[in-house]
């Protein structure tokens, strides 16, 4: 027993610390996107932009990261996922501080649409570190990556709305928080996975590269693609648009108004924390069916009935509902080979940053309440798309 134990505990914490380094990464994500999400309002009245135009704003960002998807495969292939993540990382830093000092609506376009982009970039590479960690220590992680990821969105939402108690200025809150940014790019470096530690690629995946570099994505592939896309759609709508909800259709206060961001992410952290449980419990598949299901039915419900408590009763329901369904996916895809892994990846930031234009242009035509019903119905997509997916059950230990 102690000599088991002896030749453990090194590996043991050598997963701790890669876990930890990855997770600052995810961390970041969610912080910097967050963080120019919860100043639509701002950023609207200083660019003088009307509901359409912080559509397109939205669509921009969209569009980077859909031109990503043909350029991260051969990123990862030049840099490797190590390298790409700490460089898309600097750019997402520098790009906040850009946003904050661009002049007019053309130059945040320009900037919004780079920002996608790397998103892109740092969306695939950490959750390529995330499937390596996974694979070379046999142990789940993913769910508690996605759950800093959160947490990181929940900590720029609460330093949204302390910014602005204490000053108007954009300027002087993105630049605090790319300070932060600095510091948890700084750590990830010390204990990011070599490319020489990646896992291997299924003998599958390798015979068809020895044939290709191309390959049509299996049917399976595709309906995690579906889920994916959807899921994030409900992710990341309810990041961009539950601050104007609140202040607009729910009435709610300008110090309350950001809290919509915070319940959303501050359920989907405590959901993801145990969420590995969960999958090795009840199985991957029985966990986004129904929580999706939940997230769809709770968010309609908040609508139909109005007011301050229940959209934040339906916004916790989100969060708990969909929190899962992006680890899942992540973890399906990347036992399906790293080809399936960086398409759904890619899927994924396509539709957390091009779906909320969407919900931008319903709620030019009409409100942004039907707008936000549009949430709810990708929600239960994600159940539907669920049932399609042949999902392995969870071998490895839950760490």
């Amino acid at each position: 027993m102690h000599v088991f134990r002896a030749l453990t505990l090194p590996a043991h914490r050598s997963f701790l610390h890669g876990q930890s380094a990855i997770a600052a990464l995810f961390c970041a994500l969610g912080f910097q996107y967050a963080t120019w999400a919860s100043r639509i309002p701002a950023l609207k009245s200083a660019l003088q932009l009307t509901a359409a135009e912080v559509g397109m704003l939205l669509m921009a960002a969209g569009v980077g990261a859909a031109v990503s998807f043909p350029l991260v495969a051969m990123l990862m292939r030049r840099l490797g996922s190590q390298r790409l993540a700490l460089l898309s990382h600097l750019g997402l830093t520098l790009l906040l501080l850009a946003l904050a000092a661009a002049p007019n609506y053309p130059v945040a376009l320009l900037v919004m649409c780079v920002d996608g982009l790397f998103v892109g970039c740092l969306n695939v590479a950490m959750n390529a570190q995330g499937a390596a960690l996974e694979a070379r220590y046999e142990r789940t992680a993913m769910a508690r990556l996605h759950a800093v990821f959160s947490g990181g969105s929940l900590l720029a939402a609460l330093l949204a709305s302390g910014m602005s108690a204490v000053t108007s200025s954009i300027g002087a809150h993105f630049a605090v928080a790319a300070v932060l940014l600095v510091l948890l790019g700084a750590y990830a470096r010390t204990g990011l996975l070599g490319d020489d530690e990646a896992a291997d690629a299924p003998a599958e995946e390798t015979a068809r590269q020895e044939r290709g570099r191309w390959a049509l994505p299996s049917r399976v592939t595709l309906w995690m693609c579906c889920a994916m896309v959807f899921g994030t759609v409900a992710e990341g709508a309810m990041n961009d648009w539950s601050t104007l909800y609140m202040r607009d259709i729910a009435k709610a206060s300008a110090q309350i108004a950001p809290l919509g961001i915070a319940v959303v992410s501050g359920m989907m952290v405590l959901a993801r924390l145990f969420a590995d449980g969960w999958r090795n419990r009840f199985g991957d598949g029985r966990v986004v069916l129904l929580g999706s299901a939940l997230a769809g039915a709770g968010l309609a419900v908040a609508l139909v009935s109005g007011g301050v408590v229940p959209a934040l009763v339906g916004f916790a329901c989100v969060g708990l509902g969909i929190a899962a369904v992006t680890p899942c996916v992540y973890a399906a895809a990347a036992r399906q080979g790293s080809d399936a892994l960086t398409l759904v990846a890619a899927m994924g930031t396509t539709g957390l940053l091009a779906g909320p234009p969407l919900i931008g242009f319903i709620a030019s035509a009409s409100d942004l309440a039907w707008g936000m019903a549009t949430v709810a119905v990708s929600a239960l997509v994600v159940s539907l798309c669920s049932t399609r997916i042949r999902w392995t059950p969870v071998a490895a230990a839950s760490g």
